[in-house]
């Protein structure tokens, strides 16, 4: 019987040729994401050969874009936000204003409009979430200091184009208004129009936080009691499309928007772990579909068309971008490999680049020489950004090498990783020194300074640290597994070690830094089920002790009973 193969067609000639670019292009050590790009290309329009369907396409990004953002959402963090926001915030801001400038004068001086140029110029200035993650995970850097920072930053540039999207239909459609109608609108019209969005989409962000977090975690619990793992993904997928469509048709908000509240709601929840795994593989699916779909749209003939408007986009993109990151991060007197890291990390733009592209080309903001510069742009710097991440050691090294100013930027130590110079020495001798701030570690501090014995704290939150030195308590900022960490928390005159993160970390190094400097210390190690405690003392490592009670309460008893023994 007759039927249209739209639909299956561009599932089959999409997932296909992803595939094999994908694995093509990886085989050169570049990201699969260049690859999606190109099998879009490829079955595009602009090429020869079989062209899907670019309407049907289109709908299938949305669905992309929507699973993208409520992936971004679940794993969305206040407490890693504010962990690095003394960088991360004027630091993101600071670089995406300097990307922003640079796009919209080169822009405005080819000739586009003022509201087009701006959003060519915020299109160059964020990266993308998906190459920095994967990027920073294949280098085992997500845990590290310097990738905390990176995310971080990624993070308040994802929220301020969050904002641009919201931003933008109102923005273009009063700008479009003034040009083909002549219209009257004055900037209190202006506002007045800014101001019903802005209020629509806090009424919609109000709901997800007073409503959202309480039903949607419950919602999870009911349908995971079921048994059905079919029905807990369907949950999952289902809220987060369900409440994006709903928020794009009640408050008129961006479906990328709504999709993100709804993966920070369901991020509340402890069962946010499995629905992340859970709805992993559809989220992968449909974003391949996006950078398909998105890859359709390009037009290769502006690689020869426009080489030097193409030079200049990849320009600000590879070298604006990292020298204005670079130049932040140096001057708040972080190391030259931290600036390096995160200058690099950011070194490209993505799928935020070609939502606020698209919706610019959609509305006739942009032409379609700016959506096609900024595909071409993506491609090249996510495809140039592996070999610059492999490249940041041996740049260090070079630098080193051949300059004095180099050598005193990377050798610069961050100020919260010294104790400072007038610690009483009372509080370094016989001390207990915890690793880690968190939940049990807050309660483990507390409990032992009110019976007086005195705490140093080793704490990857610098902000953390910063008010614990406020409160009194001696803390350094710094991963614990680098043996610099604990000889600045005076690890060879303690008496006991606890280490109560549950943060990826070496704890094997850890605990053989702590033996060596000090033969007779006690080490407390939090077990990675976080529910037990192993003990290592003077006649070795003892039996785990099960946690009845709150694990911190466990903590501070063995550590009292040791104290104790040690007198």
């Amino acid at each position: 019987m007759p039927h249209d193969v739209s639909l299956i067609a561009i599932l089959a000639a999409g997932f296909g040729l992803a595939l094999i670019m994908g694995f093509a292009v990886s085989y050169i050590k570049m990201p699969p994401l260049v690859g999606y790009l190109l099998a879009g290309v490829i079955i595009g329009p602009a090429t020869p050969g079989f062209v899907a369907d670019v309407g049907l396409s289109m709908q299938l990004a949305e669905i992309g874009v929507m699973l993208l953002m409520f992936g971004v959402g679940l794993h969305f963090s206040i407490d890693d936000l504010m962990s690095v926001k003394k960088i991360a915030i004027p630091g993101a801001l600071f670089q995406m204003l300097v990307a922003t400038v640079l796009g919209f004068f080169v822009a405005h001086y080819w000739g586009w409009s003022p509201l087009g140029s701006i959003v060519f110029g915020l299109s160059l200035s964020v990266a993308s979430t998906v190459v920095l993650l994967r990027a920073l995970e294949a280098r085992g850097l997500i845990e590290t200091s310097n990738g905390r920072i990176a995310i971080g930053w990624l993070v308040v540039e994802d929220l301020v184009m969050v904002l641009a999207l919201v931003l933008l239909p109102v923005m273009g459609g009063l700008f479009q208004a003034d040009t083909n109608a002549a219209s009257n609108t004055d900037i209190n019209e202006l506002m007045q129009v800014i101001g019903i969005t802005l209020a629509k989409v806090a009424v919609f962000i109000i709901l997800m936080l007073v409503l959202g977090k309480r039903l949607l975690p419950k919602l999870l619990w009911v349908v995971a009691k079921n048994g059905s793992r079919e029905l807990f993904t369907l949950a999952v997928i289902a809220s987060a499309i369900g409440i994006a469509f709903l928020a794009a048709k009640i408050f008129a908000v961006s479906f990328a928007l709504g999709a993100f509240f709804a993966g920070m709601m369901l991020g509340e929840s402890k069962l946010s772990k499995r629905a992340a795994d859970e709805s992993l593989p559809l989220r992968d699916a449909f974003a391949v579909l996006f950078f398909v779909s998105v890859g359709m749209l390009f037009d290769p003939q502006i690689l020869w068309q426009e080489p030097l408007k193409l030079l200049i986009v990849v320009f600000i993109i590879l070298i604006g971008k990292t020298l204005a990151a670079m130049a932040l991060v140096l001057l708040f007197r972080y190391p030259l490999n931290t600036a390096v890291t995160v200058g690099i990390s950011l070194a490209q733009i993505g799928e935020f680049s070609f939502i606020l592209a698209g919706m610019g080309l959609a509305m006739n903001i942009i032409p379609n020489e700016a959506y096609s510069l900024i595909l071409a742009g993506a491609i090249i710097s996510i495809a140039l950004n592996s070999f610059l991440f492999d490249g940041i050691a041996p740049l260090i090294e070079w630098a080193r090498k051949r300059s004095d100013l180099a050598r005193s930027l990377d050798q610069r130590i961050d100020p919260l990783a010294l104790l400072p110079t007038n610690t009483q020495q009372s509080l370094l001798t016989g001390q207990v020194v915890v690793v880690g701030y968190g939940r049990v570690g807050t309660r483990v501090v507390t409990q032992l300074k009110e019976r007086g014995i005195s705490c140093v704290v080793a704490e990857q939150d610098r902000s953390i640290v910063e008010e614990l030195r406020k409160g009194g308590t001696p803390a350094v900022s710094g991963d614990a597994s680098d043996p610099f960490v604990l000889i600045q928390a005076h690890i060879a005159n303690a008496a006991v070690l606890v280490i109560a993160s549950k943060d990826s970390i070496d704890i094997s190094k850890m605990v053989e830094t702590a033996k060596t400097l000090n033969p007779k210390i006690a080490i407390f190690i939090r077990a990675k089920n976080g529910e037990e405690i192993e003990m290592y003392n003077k006649e070795g490592w003892g039996k785990s002790f099960t946690a009845e009670d709150e694990l911190a309460n466990r903590f501070y008893t063995e550590v009292l009973k040791e104290l104790k023994r040690g007198d």
